[in-house]
């Protein structure tokens, strides 16, 4: 028996807000499905190059009442990145806050305007552990 991936999925309350984090992230949307008869927004986006590695962002157009405050039922994301500390630093320079910084040169986790836990992780062996990152403390949880 074979299993393929697909993609995962996360509902969002704000579906620009989102799409913009993942685009800091550096994803692109791939797909999109507007369904007018159950009032809501499918936007599906990854990596340049890895259509097959999608998040599909899940918006329904009257609201979501059902979503979880902490959306802790839910796990994370994880991406492989070519910098971590410049990666981190991209995000923090728009705004995002670095939850568990890369202090090891290795693994930092950010999250999403919904409150999606977010996995960096550096591509290929740690990068030698930096400033500001060493000093710097968790913020909040992931």
């Amino acid at each position: 028996m074979q299993i393929r991936y697909l993609h995962t999925m996360v509902r969002v309350l704000d579906l620009d807000a989102s799409m913009a984090f993942f685009r800091l992230l550096g994803l692109e949307e791939t797909r999109r499905i507007e369904n007018e008869q159950g009032r809501f927004t499918l936007v599906f986006m990854a990596p340049p190059g890895q259509p097959d590695c999608p998040v599909e962002l899940t918006y329904n157009w009257d609201g979501d009442t059902g979503l979880p405050s902490d959306s802790r039922h839910f796990g994370h994301l994880a991406y492989e990145v070519e910098n971590i500390h410049d990666m981190c630093a991209h995000l923090q320079a728009n705004g995002v806050t670095i939850n568990r910084p890369p202090r090891d040169g290795h693994m930092a986790f950010v999250r999403s305007p919904d409150n999606i836990s977010i996995e960096l992780l550096q591509k290929g062996e740690a990068l030698t552990p930096a400033e500001p990152w060493v000093s710097m403390g968790n913020t909040g949880h992931w």
